[in-house]
């Protein structure tokens, strides 16, 4: 069975026991873990490793927190208050750790669901999105890491054009993938409002609100957005339910067709306040 699991955020014992509840077999089972693997939780490095050993039984995708861990570790970012990732930096085996996270997904498309850490702006298709997510792994892997790393941050472009290219088409990747809650129809993103869905600045729209977006006849599944809470459409599953911050730990239970046959879930001790 194929199970589609949200922002774990370090909280490595809720992640063990999502798998006791789903009593997860490597030979018969596969995970897709939709970003933000890391961070704020209390065992981030445990859970690297922990995915790490699931090998080609898990597939993870890159969030907003995963790329700040490779950015603090080539020195681009300072620890942020409420980060838990010294002990990845610290650690003996660091450089396989971080030599693995820069091999995962941006983006990510199995049994008929387009995975995305955040989301989709109106003028991407399925395809283009993995086309452009593509790009920016490419750069992750290749020598050209920490260079991209230092020019990474930022909010402009804010606004998609087929024309972009080099540093600022590729940060405009990174932010619609790890990044994108609310959008104009014209593709213009917000990057301040992390309220629910109704809390849109005026004329925004949660991205997958957007009418008309090339995207709309495609099953869609991501995370990072837990003031949303755990949404569950025909072709919308947005599964992070806030474990960090003592919510819940989600896993959507999709077959080999794409029906979502139940969403399970654990509870997090862990309570942080959400910044």
């Amino acid at each position: 069975m194929n199970y589609l699991i949200g922002d774990v955020q370090g909280c490595c014992d809720a992640l063990q026991r999502l798998l006791e509840r789903i009593a997860f077999s490597p030979s018969r089972d596969r995970l897709y873990l939709l970003g933000d693997l890391v961070n704020r939780g209390p065992a981030s490095l445990a859970t690297l490793r922990k995915l790490m050993q699931l090998g080609d039984t898990a597939t993870s995708l890159l969030g907003n927190h995963d790329l700040h861990l490779l950015a603090a570790a080539h020195g681009v970012r300072s620890a942020h208050r409420g980060d838990t990732l010294l002990d990845i930096l610290a650690a003996p085996d660091r450089r396989s750790l971080l030599d693995w996270l820069r091999h995962q997904r941006m983006a990510h498309s199995a049994h008929g669901w387009l995975m995305v850490h955040a989301g989709v702006v109106p003028q991407w298709d399925a395809e283009q999105t993995l086309a452009c997510a593509a790009e920016v792994e490419a750069v992750l892997r290749g020598p050209d890491l920490p260079a991209f790393l230092h020019e990474m941050y930022g909010n402009e472009p804010a606004q998609w054009s087929a024309d972009l290219s080099g540093t600022p088409r590729l940060r405009f990747i990174v932010n619609v993938l790890t990044r994108l809650r609310f959008c104009t129809a014209d593709g213009r993103m917000d990057f301040v409002t992390k309220e629910g869905a109704g809390g849109a600045p005026a004329g925004y729209l949660p991205w997958f609100d957007v009418p008309g977006r090339r995207s709309s006849g495609s099953r869609i599944a991501f995370g990072h957005w837990s003031t949303l809470g755990l949404v569950q459409r025909s072709d919308l599953l947005a599964l992070d339910t806030g474990c960090v911050w003592g919510g819940q730990l989600s896993a959507a239970r999709v077959d080999d067709a794409g029906q979502v046959l139940e969403v399970l879930q654990v509870d997090c001790e862990q309570a942080q306040r959400p910044g």
